[in-house]
């Protein structure tokens, strides 16, 4: 029977992180299944999915550990047995919500990670992926908060609810969905 693997990943920036990673995986018979993997203020950081056969485990786990010895701090945790694990990208079963794409646009200011994840949690909505970041505005060069997110949406919940209550948030604020 094959585990699932669910590893984060941390190191400072340099070529051959994910070369060395995926080496250790294939040496110890793992299987590289989904990642999201980021550069960060020189930091290279990830969290990735690995499948592995019951008997080789154990080693897989050992050789990803004896990576802290090229500076990569790993940690491990078990996800699930792979059997009826799906990959959400390629499948065709259907979801129990529907999937959609937001963009939202804003003034930077402090907290405003949390007070849009607040709303979203709130509203009983899944955050599958996200992604952030800040840059200057054209013409008045102020800083300007972007999020993108791929979100799950319960079965009740239509998408200007979730407009609405993210554009409460401040007058500056624009959602937008893809």
């Amino acid at each position: 029977m094959n585990h699932l693997l669910a590893l984060t990943v941390i190191t400072n920036d340099r070529p051959g992180v994910v070369d060395m990673l995926a080496a250790t995986i294939k040496q110890n018979h793992g299987n590289w299944l989904e990642s999201s993997m980021s550069h960060l203020a020189g930091k290279f950081a990830g969290i990735l999915l690995v499948s592995v056969a019951d008997n080789d485990r154990d080693a897989l786990m050992d050789a990803l550990e004896a990576l802290a010895a090229s500076g990569l701090r790993i940690t491990i945790e078990n996800a699930a047995f792979e059997q009826g694990h799906v990959c959400d990208k390629h499948s065709s079963q259907k979801l129990s919500g529907q999937r959609i794409s937001i963009s939202v646009t804003s003034n930077d200011r402090p907290g405003i990670v949390g007070e849009i994840s607040s709303i979203l949690a709130g509203l009983s909505v899944n955050v599958e992926e996200l992604s952030t970041y800040c840059d200057n505005a054209a013409m008045s060069g102020e800083a300007l908060f972007h999020l993108q997110a791929s979100l799950e949406l319960p079965d009740n919940l239509g998408l200007e609810n979730i407009q609405l209550s993210l554009e409460d948030l401040s007058d500056d604020l624009i959602v937008e969905f893809n």
